[in-house]
């Protein structure tokens, strides 16, 4: 393996990256829905499941979203998925009349239970003869709510995290023995959703390299006297729903438990911290508002040698080894080894899988012999914690493709790809980054560093 030494991690003046989002989102083929639906039954039908009951509210709805490609917005909804295509969505008042918008046919079923407290309920039916119209009784069930369990110590697949009144009307109509946990269908090994036909990732390549786009104006805006709210309208754009809290915070962070953005103003020297995501990829980037070094503590002057060099070099280890076939152990591994755990004290994955949430799941943690595929699209989240230091971030969003994915993307999607080629030069040539050639960039500040945030100059390269 390639040595990495933090002392090729060096600061210079380069171009800034372009700004590149398109502006236009892609929606999703009806054909990649078809193959969605056919990959999901294949899956049923190897486990023998009769029927999936997919669980939804608006932060935990994406697998719902992956076949309905909506969310219910403020209250809960069920799809019942049936392995031989029947389906049926259990909708509260308000969402009732948005199941004729759904990707797939289903027949409606009003459930006034998930409607907002007070609204009307004057339904004569309990939950459990509200669920029997979905022909569910005496059926193998797959429950599918947003979490793929992994513990060590409990039966991964007798955990639920969907509402108990749904979960007792199920015990009750099908049987305790015939449920099941198979969230894992869709976002656990294998999963479907964790791999992308070329629409899914131009869908996504929208989100991710509007956060990118919205990520380098934030930067471009940092000077002292602006306040974190003004910081916070940039990264936040035309009305797009975001897949995290925005984060634009200065200085002490949480003051009385505040996690958004306030009137603070920035303040030479103030540790800072941007972060915003949208569908498809989230950006983020942390620092100090300083111009050089020299401006800041002493106990912390040595803060680009101490932490963000090591972190460069690791997120530079990472891009240029990430491929096809890699299991997630050996990525694992080599950040350990780049970036010793015990010494720069990360404690997640580094590196996870994104999609329309910012944290699907992720193939790589210790001992994973879980396999990087073509199609996957991940973050480049590794978070070191050096004590008495502030933090540093540079994450963004990439696609892993083979030659006949990279293939498709070109014939099928030809600007997403010279886009995504145009992106690789930048980061090759100027930030010294030999990529993969596995790695298509979502996003054109993929690695972008900029640690004294007060300085648009003073760039992180690696300069071998």
């Amino acid at each position: 393996m390639k040595k990495y030494n933090y002392e090729d991690a060096v600061l210079k003046e380069i171009p800034e990256p372009e700004k590149d989002c398109t502006l236009i989102p892609v929606d999703i083929s009806d054909k990649t829905i078809e193959q969605r639906k056919q990959k999901i039954i294949e899956k049923m039908n190897q486990r023998k499941i009769d029927v999936l009951l997919i669980y939804a509210d608006l932060e935990h709805g994406n697998n719902f979203e992956y076949l309905v490609v909506f969310l219910p917005r403020f209250e809960e909804a069920l799809l019942v998925f049936h392995k031989d295509q029947k389906a049926y969505l259990v909708m509260g008042n308000e969402n009732l009349n948005k199941v004729s918008k759904a990707r797939l046919q289903c027949k409606a079923i009003h459930a006034p239970y998930f409607s907002l407290p007070n609204q009307p309920m004057n339904n004569t039916k309990s939950f459990k003869d509200i669920m029997k119209e979905t022909d569910i009784e005496n059926k193998r069930i797959g429950v599918v709510g947003w979490k793929n369990f992994t513990s060590l110590y409990e039966d991964n697949r007798q955990l639920y995290d969907i509402p108990v009144f749904i979960m007792d009307a199920l015990i009750e109509l099908c049987g305790k023995e015939n449920i099941t946990n198979q969230t894992d269908i869709f976002i656990g090994e294998n999963g479907v959703r964790t791999i992308n036909e070329p629409d899914e990732i131009a869908h996504y390549e929208f989100g991710a390299s509007l956060a990118s786009d919205c990520m380098l104006d934030a930067l471009n805006a940092l000077q002292e006297g602006v306040t974190e709210m003004e910081i916070g309208d940039i990264l936040s754009r035309y009305g797009q729903r975001n897949s995290v809290v925005t984060i634009a915070a200065f200085g002490q962070r949480f003051i009385k438990g505040n996690m958004y953005p306030t009137l603070r103003e920035l303040q030479l020297k103030d540790t800072v911290s941007l972060t915003v995501g949208y569908k498809g990829g989230l950006s983020s980037r942390a620092g100090y508002a300083v111009h050089s070094s020299s401006e800041l503590d002493e106990d912390v002057q040595d803060y680009m040698h101490k932490v963000c060099a090591p972190y460069f070099i690791a997120i530079a280890a990472w891009l240029e080894n990430i491929h096809v076939g890699m299991t997630g152990k050996e990525m694992y591994d080599l950040i350990n080894d780049v970036l010793p755990q015990e010494k720069y004290h990360w404690t997640l994955c580094p590196g996870h899988l994104t999609a329309d949430e910012e944290w699907l799941s992720s193939p790589i943690y210790e001992n994973s012999h879980e396999l990087i595929q073509s199609g996957m699209l991940l973050q480049s989240d590794i978070i070191p914690f050096v004590e008495g230091y502030g933090g540093v971030s540079a994450e963004s969003t990439i696609c892993i493709a083979n030659i006949k994915l990279r293939e498709k993307i070109k014939e099928q999607y030809p600007e997403m790809y010279q886009r995504m080629m145009k992106r690789r030069k930048y980061i090759i040539e100027n930030l010294g980054i030999q990529l993969h050639k596995d790695v298509l960039p979502m996003c054109s500040t993929l690695a972008y560093m900029r640690p004294f945030m007060l300085s648009k100059q003073a760039i992180i390269i690696n300069h071998e």
